[in-house]
C-alpha cells in the first residue's frame, strides 16, 4: 500500500514538474518573439524616419526652385505689362495731339465761316433796304395808276378785281373740266387694253371651284332607330349634344336624317363629325357624347391647321406664322355672300400672282397679300373694326411685311392704296367675287340694293331717271340736257360713284353711266 502511494505521489510530482517546465519554455519563447518584434518595429521606424527626412529635404529643394522660377516669371509679366501700358499711354498721347489739332482746325474753319456769314448778312441787309425802297416807290406808282384808272373807267379797284376773279375762275373751271375729260379719255385708251389683257389672262389661266355653304347641315342616319338613340330617353342625348357643341338639332318627320342648325360653321362641323362617330359606334349616352365631341374638336383644329398649311404650300408661300396659318385654315368655315372664303382666298392669291408677273412685280408678295386679304373675317367678333383693318393689324403683329399689310388694309379702301400690290389685291378680290356662280345673295337684299342704287342716282339735281342694270353691276343715269352740260355730266358721274362707295356695301364694283341728250321738238301745223 505504501509503495503504491509513493508511486502515485511520484507520478503526480512528475506531472507537475512537466507542466511547470512547459510553462517556463512557452514564456521564454514568447519573450523571445516580443524582443524580435520590437527590434523589427524599431528598424522599420528608423527607416521610415530616414525616408521622411529625405522626402522633406527634396520637397524643400523643389519648393525653393519653384519659388525662384515663379518670382522670375512674375517679374517678367510685370515688366511686359509696364511696357504695354507705356505703349498705350504713348498712343493715347498721340491721339490726343491729333484730336487737339483737328479741333483747332475746325475752330479756325468755324471762325472763317462766321466772318463770311457776317459779310453776307451785311450784303443782304443792304439789298433788303434797297428792295424796301423800290417796293415803296412801286406801291406809290401803283396807287397813282389805280387812281387814274378809276377816274378813266368809273369802276372801283375792288369791283374790277372781283369781275376779273370771277372771269378767271369760270375760265379755269371750264378748262379743268375739259382737261379732266381729255386726261381720262387718254388714260382709258392706254390702260383699258392692257388691263383687259392682264385680267383676261389671269381669269383664263385659273379655273376655281365654288362651294356654297348655308346655316344648316344635314346628317344622314342609317335608320329611324338610330334617330331614337340620338334623341335618347326624355331627350337627354340630344340635349347633351346641343350643350357640348353649341348647336340646335332639329329632329322632324324627315326620315333617317337630323338637321344641325348654327350660325357658326365650325360648331356645325364639330356636331356633324360627332354625330357621324356616334352613329358608326352605336353607343349614345351623355358621357360618350362628351368624349366624342372633345375628340371631334381636336380633329377639326388639326384639320384647320392642315388646310392652312396646304393653302400656303399650293401658293408657294413660306415663313407664315402658325397663328396666321390657323386663321387661313379656319376661313374654310367662313362665307361671304355664300362664297366660301377659303377657296376664294386661294383663288385671289393665284390671280394676284399672275397679274404681278405680267406687270413686272414680285409674284410672291402679291400672292401673299391675296391669300391673307380676308384673314380678318376669321377673327373673333370681340375685336372691333372692319375685317380689312383688323386682318392687317393681326398680320403686322405676326411678322408680315408692310407691303402685304398695306395691301390687306387697302383692298376695300379702308386705307387709300399707295402701291401696285394693293391695287392688284383689290382687283383680284373683285374678280374672284364677281365670277358667275361665285356668290349668291338673298332676293330681299338683292332687290333692296337695286332700289338703293336707283334712289342715290335720283337724289342729284338734273337727273330724270336712274336704272339699275346687270344685276346691280351698273346704273344708267338720264339727265336733263338743258340743266346739265357735258362737263357737268363727268362731275356728276364721279359724285354718284363716291356717294355709292360711302353709303352702300356691295361685292365687286359698280359702273356709273350718265346719259345726256338734247332733243329739239317742233310740230308742223
Amino acid at each position: 500500500m505504501n509503495s503504491i502511494l509513493m508511486l502515485g505521489g511520484g507520478l503526480v510530482g512528475g506531472l507537475v514538474l512537466g507542466v511547470v517546465a512547459m510553462v517556463i519554455v512557452k514564456k521564454s519563447q514568447e519573450s523571445k518573439k516580443k524582443r524580435t518584434a520590437r527590434s523589427e518595429a524599431d528598424r522599420i521606424v528608423s527607416r521610415a524616419k530616414a525616408e521622411a527626412s529625405k522626402i522633406e529635404k527634396t520637397a524643400k529643394s523643389k519648393a525653393k526652385d519653384f519659388e525662384v522660377r515663379s518670382k522670375k516669371n512674375v517679374e517678367g509679366d510685370i515688366q511686359k505689362q509696364k511696357q504695354k501700358l507705356k505703349n498705350e499711354e504713348q498712343s493715347l498721347n498721340d491721339r490726343k495731339k491729333k484730336l487737339d489739332k483737328d479741333l483747332q482746325g475746325q475752330k479756325n474753319q468755324i471762325e472763317n465761316q462766321k466772318r463770311s456769314l457776317k459779310a453776307e448778312e451785311e450784303k443782304v441787309g443792304v439789298a433788303e433796304k434797297r428792295a424796301q425802297e423800290l417796293e415803296k416807290k412801286a406801291n406809290e406808282k401803283l396807287d397813282e395808276l389805280k387812281q387814274k384808272l378809276e377816274e378813266v373807267s368809273s369802276v372801283s379797284a375792288e369791283e374790277a378785281k372781283r369781275q376779273l376773279v370771277e372771269s378767271l375762275e369760270e375760265e379755269a373751271k371750264t378748262e379743268a373740266k375739259q382737261s379732266i375729260i381729255q386726261i381720262e379719255e387718254t388714260a382709258k385708251e392706254e390702260a383699258e387694253a392692257k388691263a383687259k389683257r392682264i385680267i383676261g389672262m389671269a381669269i383664263n389661266r385659273y379655273a376655281g371651284e365654288y362651294v356654297t355653304e348655308r346655316s344648316v347641315s344635314v346628317v344622314a342616319l342609317p335608320s329611324d332607330e338610330m334617330k331614337g338613340k340620338i334623341i335618347g330617353r326624355e331627350g337627354r342625348n340630344i340635349r347633351a349634344i346641343e350643350g357640348a357643341c353649341g348647336v340646335d338639332l332639329i329632329v322632324d318627320d324627315t326620315p333617317e336624317a337630323v338637321v344641325i342648325s348654327a350660325f357658326d360653321p365650325v360648331r356645325r362641323e364639330i356636331a356633324r363629325r360627332a354625330i357621324d362617330t356616334l352613329v358608326e359606334d352605336g353607343r349614345v349616352h351623355p358621357a360618350r357624347v362628351e368624349e366624342v365631341v372633345d375628340k371631334a374638336k381636336k380633329g377639326i383644329f388639326k384639320t384647320i391647321k392642315d388646310d392652312g398649311e396646304k393653302a400656303c404650300y399650293d401658293l408657294g408661300i413660306h415663313g407664315v406664322h402658325p397663328e396666321i396659318i390657323k386663321l387661313i385654315g379656319s376661313l374654310k368655315y367662313r362665307t361671304s355672300y355664300t362664297q366660301n372664303n377659303y377657296p376664294h382666298s386661294i383663288e385671289t392669291g393665284f390671280l394676284c400672282g399672275m397679274m404681278a408677273v405680267e406687270m413686272g412685280l414680285d409674284p410672291k408678295v402679291a400672292r401673299r397679300g391675296g391669300l391673307l386679304h380676308d384673314i380678318g373675317k376669321a377673327l373673333d367678333h370681340s375685336i372691333e373694326g372692319s375685317h380689312a383693318v383688323i386682318g392687317a393689324d393681326f398680320a403686322k403683329k405676326h411678322g408680315e411685311s408692310e407691303l402685304v399689310c398695306h395691301a390687306i388694309r387697302a383692298h376695300h379702301e379702308d386705307e387709300k392704296p399707295r402701291t401696285a400690290y394693293a391695287h392688284i389685291v383689290a382687283a383680284a378680290d373683285a374678280l374672284s367675287g364677281a365670277r358667275p356662280g361665285a356668290r349668291r345673295s338673298m332676293m330681299e337684299s338683292y332687290v333692296q340694293r337695286l332700289e338703293d342704287l336707283e334712289s342715290i342716282g335720283n337724289s342729284f339735281d338734273g337727273v330724270l331717271r336712274t336704272f339699275a342694270l346687270q344685276a346691280g353691276r351698273e346704273i344708267r343715269v338720264l339727265v336733263e340736257g338743258s340743266k346739265v352740260t357735258d362737263e357737268q355730266s363727268l362731275m356728276l358721274s364721279r359724285d354718284i360713284a363716291k356717294k355709292i362707295e360711302r353709303e352702300l356695301t356691295y361685292p365687286g364694283q359698280i359702273k356709273v353711266t350718265v346719259v345726256r341728250e338734247t332733243r329739239a321738238v317742233e310740230h308742223a301745223r
